[in-house]
């Protein structure tokens, strides 16, 4: 069971608790002379209330498996976490406070996971967090499910998220929590700062909707009305919240942005500019704090301080723990394993045997269809494998045969997403930072354009989110180009740390399932397609290679020229080859289903694969600028740099030009 309410500190010593934060958040805005005071200041008794009194979690341990999860949706108002951080004592020294939005700090102008400790996203970007956090509330309820037994609830924790009018407006906060509804999150709660302000000044003109009655009729169980400023109010919200095991929450706080400025409060002044030196004095006089910047009193930092309650909790969660180990030992072993992050101890040698079962098949199918069947043998050997589609599985082809649809009670390893692509890449974020699981989601490579700020997101936070993107190209056919993609691929390329992969057959598709699975320091975007592919026979040297990214597939005796291709125009690079050798023109033919992989490679093996001063010929469908850093601009690059037509997708193949003559010629 959770863990009771934290007692309640005296009110004086909460009103000092909420005038640190505030403090803090314009000491910090006013010394960078850049960030958003206002909400830190207007949000500071909700998180005293929360903070203070129910949040579960252990400082000296930012990464306790059972801790409660807490998401800044609002994430502009940064200086509110980093201000929670370091009073209650994660190792975020007043002195990173004091060097917030510079350079290498620990305190960025926007909360970016793995910056600071206790930081469990990056949010910013807004309505983002709120995805997150249903990801992590869908995680809590996957693992209680799997690992729960009576007596012994090593699963046990909620999921709380601040958002704010902007979250809110941004039309991911409707796929995500219209989702979370309809799957009773229980575990869930937001507070909504309902302050009336923006960027642009009071949202009377932008924003009207009747956010409780939105929320009610998601499925939440709403508690409106509430007073921001009253941590008694917001802790009995909290407490009618938790109360309630069969429906998210949501929590309408009413608030004033910047309390407590004289002149500012309730102004889009305070939302993200400082106050100023004059505001903030007045400010200090205002609330009665009478400190110099930077500087808390011993008393509220020991109020403050949950260091010693933090260690309580994880203790008795521990020995739960260690109760649950005795009597389910293999449960346990496995638990930690998930909970660290690891694949299983014998997984390389599971890897490499269902490649070679692959290899052995030789078949030749969509690679959509090889991604399902390496789905289904990945699933048997990683329960925590957890997939979904958005409302595209017979096309996407991810439903395999042990799936189970997660519904609004118990657990399940599958997600019916319905039709939300930015939601469902915001969702899977969340999984996979709340850890235990292996999340991907699935929908059309073209689609790929609603989530791709979640993509980034994944990116920049250097996640395990794997994402599957299939009909990959023109070789969809008959849907034409609203749903054929072209610059797609080359677009998912340019996202930092985003690893890309475009097989050309079932051994490419499990090697880039694999290479997804293995790879625990950010994303994966899986590009398959629609139509059959030829099975390309390799030598084991060869498969061992598409794990670099790129690789000779087919060589010849002093190469005249070289051909690169990637998934479904492959076989058309093949093809070339042999028609050129008729010719007495030696070709080398290099797949590369990953230039990002490949170009992390070092320099000798690059140029052993792509010999310098050898023509290359690059083979794509898809845009043509991205092939021009592999041929130079002496090079040669087929592609379509145009949109697409609606017709049979061999018809389009050979009215674009991908044929074997054209790559001859």
């Amino acid at each position: 069971m959770s863990a009771p309410a934290e007692a309640v500190a005296p009110a004086a010593a909460e009103r000092d608790m909420a005038n640190a934060i505030r403090a803090l958040a314009m000491d910090a805005v006013q010394a960078a002379n850049s960030g958003h005071p206002g909400m830190p200041m207007g949000m500071a008794e909700i998180a005293v209330a929360l903070w203070g009194r129910h949040l579960r979690h252990n400082p000296s341990n930012p990464g306790w498996a059972n801790r409660d999860r807490f998401v800044l949706s609002n994430g502009h108002g940064s200086m509110l976490l980093y201000a929670l951080l370091h009073l209650t004592g994660y190792d975020l020294p007043l002195a990173e406070l004091r060097r917030f939005r510079q350079l290498h700090s620990k305190t960025p102008g926007h909360p970016e996971y793995g910056c600071a400790p206790g930081v469990e996203t990056t949010t910013g970007p807004l309505g983002q967090g709120l995805a997150n956090a249903v990801g992590m509330a869908i995680a809590e309820r996957v693992l209680a499910a799997e690992f729960n037994r009576p007596g012994c609830e090593i699963v046990d924790h909620h999921t709380y998220a601040f958002a704010g009018d902007g979250c809110l407006m941004e039309g991911i906060s409707h796929e995500a929590c219209s989702l979370a509804g309809t799957l009773g999150l229980g575990k869930l709660i937001v507070f909504y700062d309902d302050n009336g302000i923006s960027i642009d000044g009071h949202v009377e003109g932008w924003f009207t909707d009747d956010t409780p009655q939105r929320f009610a009729a998601y499925g939440w169980h709403v508690v409106p009305g509430v007073d921001g400023h009253d941590v008694a109010a917001v802790d009995a919200a909290i407490r009618a919240a938790k109360a309630v095991a069969d429906r998210p929450s949501l929590v309408c706080c009413k608030t004033i942005i910047a309390r407590g400025a004289p002149h500012k409060a309730n102004t889009h002044d305070a939302h993200g500019a400082p106050l100023g030196a004059e505001e903030v004095a007045a400010t200090r006089a205002a609330i009665g704090w009478n400190h110099p910047p930077f500087e808390i009193p011993a008393s509220v930092y020991a109020a403050w301080d949950a260091r010693a309650r933090g260690a309580r909790a994880e203790g008795a969660w521990n020995e739960t723990l260690a109760a649950y180990a005795a009597q389910h030992p293999q449960l346990a072993a496995e638990f930690r394993r998930r909970a660290a992050g690891e694949l299983p101890a014998d997984w390389a040698a599971q890897a490499r045997a269902l490649l070679d079962e692959v290899v052995a098949k030789g078949e030749t199918i969509a690679t959509r269809k090889a991604s399902l069947n390496a789905i289904e043998a990945l699933a048997r050997r990683l329960p925590e494998l957890v997939g979904g589609s958005a409302d595209l599985a017979g096309s996407n082809l991810t439903l395999w045969s042990g799936a189970r649809a997660l519904g609004r009670s118990g657990g399940g390893n599958y997600l019916h997403y319905g039709v939300r692509e930015f939601g469902m890449a915001g969702i899977v974020n969340g999984l996979a930072l709340h850890g235990g699981v292996i999340p991907f989601g699935a929908t059309f490579l073209v689609f790929s354009d609603y989530a791709r700020n979640a993509l980034r997101i994944s990116a920049l936070m250097k996640v395990r989110a794997i994402q599957v993107f299939t009909h990959d190209s023109i070789g969809l056919g008959e849907d034409g180009p609203t749903h054929q993609p072209v610059e797609h691929a080359a677009a998912l390329r340019l996202i930092p740390g985003m690893d890309v992969w475009r097989p050309c057959d079932t051994v490419e598709t499990t090697a880039a399932w694999i290479a997804a699975i293995e790879r625990r320091d950010g994303p994966t975007s899986l590009l398959l397609s629609r139509q059959n592919i030829a099975f390309q026979p390799r030598d084991r040297a060869a498969i061992d290679a598409i794990r670099r990214g790129g690789y000779v597939l087919a060589d010849a005796t002093a190469p005249q020229a070289v051909i690169i291709a990637t998934g479904s125009e492959v076989p058309l690079a093949v093809g070339a080859r042999a028609k050129l050798a008729e010719a007495g023109i030696a070709v080398r033919v290099v797949s590369m289903p990953s230039t990002n992989v490949f170009d992390r490679q070092d320099a000798a093996y690059r140029a052993a694969v792509l010999p310098p001063g050898v023509p290359r010929v690059a083979v794509e469908a898809g845009v043509t600028d991205y092939w021009r850093k592999y041929v130079g601009l002496e090079g040669e690059v087929i592609g379509i740099d145009r949109f697409g037509e609606s017709a049979p997708g061999p018809e389009l193949f050979k009215f674009f030009g991908f044929t074997v003559d054209n790559v001859v010629g």
